[in-house]
């Protein structure tokens, strides 16, 4: 079949997600003539989210309606070079999203900014400990940006996704009630934070005896009614839960079709092609400049969309693999230690304690996102780390998200894995319990990294991405650690039973543990060691900037989404402030 060549247009952006929609939504309002490629189909979210439609349990989180379909494409996985990859089968560790809207359609809504620490934590940690505090074959290194550039677009993005909390540091000022270690904040939240829950207020209890600082958690599912600067409302969450894995049936959950897409599809400069699944960005003959991109429309026809400016807006994975599809910048070899794409893939490490009572009782039910209580006393560097053997940290946090009865079935140590005691133990203890999960960061190693795989390949014919990543002694010892702080505060609450659970072993891909996937197409003050300039544009290819988690050189402990959205206000700053006033490299 013949190639089907489009009309040239000013921007070119692939991946309808947070970071695709808000570029969209900037460039369009500069006036530049904008197409949107998203693989996923087009969601009618006040049809298919409405109740009790929603909560649907088996749709959306055994069927996976709107995850990515693994028979056309999937990734490959093993834990090291020396063993084979193999594909995943069905959503396990992670759950990607294949819709517009992206992956966060069914995000939990937690908006944590990363730490100023995050974005310099290599040179902090070695002016903070020496060079040798450094972890074997660790590859951290900073942005080549600091926290204190991109608070205002944290500030503008918690405003456009209206996030609920409580300003810890404003301006300087350390305020009761909010999160001491954060950094500073320019103006308070936009929503007020949620009520604590019963469960939080039990853990904020007991932290507090130990001198840790409690806060409820920013979350983007609206504690009360807000309109946004898009002039878009979003509704008061009601607590409903059937949150992860699920859209809104009260569109209380902040995302590009509660937050953007309403707008944006109505603008005049702007055109959404979804079921187009874009294969390769194209080059001119030099292979300095980007002419646009090729993709597969939903007939099955390859198509050529010409552009000025490419932006590469989706998620990690794929912006990792579009580049190597194209040959856009050296391949990461971590036996050479050379090459920057697919390099520094990183991920983040879990740990929970889940307590068991015989006198109180809960109602796990209801949820919204999010919503809980942390202490960030062992976030980051917010503590010693002499003599620990690890760096970086987690938050440790009470949330209340709600428990969908089919996947949630906790039961104490020493059940029965199946049979009439463990129906008992379940119909027990469903609302007898209560997790403290530890959520730390992940630092980046030589060994743990993304490339095309040799032997699998998609529907198309092109080559799977693999992931090659395991566990490293750094992140066994962090959640070991900071999992015993968890348990002390758990044996304070006097829970009747316990179960805990810290990263120790090796990684598997099969059970869920976050969609925070990040790296690949790290970003950096070196062209040596990264991939994008500090404004996510390409070091090879001055008109592609690609943006998303995939820019991250390690794993925060908090959450990535209110990064990934501050980073697309910024990037979208920079293109039509300083890029579409002189084309070519920014720095």
């Amino acid at each position: 079949m013949a190639l089907i060549k489009q009309k040239n247009v000013d921007v070119v952006v692939v991946g309808c997600g947070v970071s695709g929609s808000i570029l969209c939504m900037e460039l369009a309002a500069a006036g530049l003539r904008v197409v949107n490629l998203e693989r996923g189909r087009m969601i009618d979210g006040m049809r298919e989210f409405s109740s009790p439609h929603a909560f649907d349990e088996f749709k959306y989180e055994r069927h996976s309606d709107i995850f990515q379909n693994l028979s056309r494409e999937t990734v490959t996985f093993r834990n090291s070079s020396s063993d084979a990859a193999l594909p995943m089968r069905e959503m396990g560790s992670f759950k990607l999203g294949e819709v517009v809207g992206g992956t966060a359609l069914h995000w939990g809504t937690h908006s944590r900014r990363f730490l100023p620490w995050d974005f310099e934590s290599l040179s902090k940690t070695i002016e903070r400990y020496g060079p040798d505090a450094l972890p074997q074959d660790c590859s951290m290194q900073d942005w080549g940006i600091t926290y204190e550039e991109l608070e205002p677009y944290y500030d503008q993005f918690e405003h456009l996704y209206g996030v609920g909390g409580k300003a810890g540091n404003l301006n300087g000022e350390i305020r009761p009630g909010g999160n001491p270690f954060e950094g500073a904040r320019s103006r308070e939240y936009p929503n007020p934070p949620a009520p604590m829950t019963y469960a939080g207020s039990i853990f904020a209890e007991a932290t507090r005896k130990f001198g840790y600082t409690p806060h409820v958690n920013p979350v983007a599912s609206m504690t009360e009614s807000y309109v946004n600067p898009y002039r878009l409302m979003l509704g008061k969450c009601m607590r409903g839960g059937f949150c992860s894995s699920h859209g809104c049936a009260n569109g209380a959950k902040a995302n590009p079709l509660t937050a953007v897409m309403p707008v944006l599809s109505k603008h005049k400069n702007y055109e959404l092609r979804p079921l187009c699944n874009v294969i390769r960005i194209n080059l001119d003959s030099s292979g300095k400049c980007a002419t646009g991109v090729n993709y597969i429309d939903a007939r099955g026809r390859e198509v050529e969309q010409p552009a000025d400016l490419v932006i590469l807006a989706s998620y990690t994975f794929n912006n990792t693999r579009l580049l190597l599809l194209s040959g856009i910048g050296k391949p990461y070899d971590p036996i050479a230690n050379t090459g920057v794409i697919g390099k520094n893939y990183s991920y983040q490490t879990g740990g929970k304690v889940t307590l068991f009572f015989e006198d109180k009782v809960f109602n796990p039910f209801m949820g919204g996102g999010a919503r809980g209580v942390s202490i960030d006393d062992f976030n980051g560097d917010n503590f010693d780390h002499s003599g620990l053997g690890f760096v970086g940290g987690a938050y440790v946090a009470v949330s209340s998200s709600g428990a969908p009865p089919i996947k949630n079935t906790p039961v104490p140590p020493g059940t029965p894995g199946w049979g009439l005691e463990w129906k008992r133990a379940v119909s027990k203890y469903y609302n007898r319990n209560f997790s403290i999960r530890v959520t730390g960061g992940c630092q980046s190693h030589r060994g743990n990294y993304l490339d095309l795989d040799p032997t699998y390949k998609d529907a198309n014919g092109l080559p799977l991405l693999r992931m090659t990543f395991d566990w490293t002694e750094n992140e066994r010892r962090m959640s070991s650690w900071i999992s015993e702080k968890a348990l002390d505060i758990a044996r304070e609450i006097g829970a009747s039973k316990l179960s805990a659970s810290p990263t120790r072993g090796h990684y598997s891909i099969v059970p869920y543990q976050s969609t925070h996937n990040v790296g690949g197409v790290i970003m950096g003050a070196d062209s040596m060691t990264s991939a994008v300039n500090k404004y996510l544009q390409s070091w090879d290819v001055s008109n592609l900037f690609v943006v998303g988690g995939s820019a991250f050189p390690q794993n925060s402990a908090n959450p990535p989404t209110n990064t990934i959205g501050a980073l697309a206000c910024w990037v979208a700053d920079a293109i039509k402030d300083q890029y579409l006033r002189r084309p070519g490299p920014l720095v």
